[in-house]
């Protein structure tokens, strides 16, 4: 009879064991000294968000007290512009793509679970 707490453990062990040679991977290639390619994965691990910037902009431009109004004019397009682009640009990372994989794997497997 198999242990269900040796069995967890083992899973665990590759879990980790995987994770470490991810990171280990990970940090191999972006000590490359090529700029473009090392700009290139820093975008993949964090990634910009323009659309989120300007209607930070746009709403503080909007808070600030002022007699004319030219900043209520400015900084209302500017959240439109913000909101526009949040929803065109895509902000995935790659541990957006490994939790959603994770997310449709567990899916799969419960809906094969349910099968058998």
């Amino acid at each position: 009879m198999v242990d269900p707490l040796k069995e967890r453990l083992d899973k665990l062990r590759k879990f980790s064991d995987s994770a470490k040679r991810r990171a280990n991977l990970y940090a191999e290639v972006s000590g490359i000294d090529d700029k473009p390619v090392a700009s290139s994965l820093r975008s993949l691990q964090k990634v910009p968000a323009p659309g989120k910037k300007l209607q930070k902009i746009g709403i503080l431009l909007i808070l600030i007290p002022e007699p004319t109004g030219i900043t209520v004019a400015i900084g209302g397009p500017m959240v439109i512009a913000g909101r526009y682009l949040d929803k065109k640009y895509n902000p995935s990372t790659i541990h957006d793509i490994g939790h959603h994989t994770k997310k449709s794997m567990s899916t799969i497997s419960d809906f094969k679970n349910s099968i058998m």
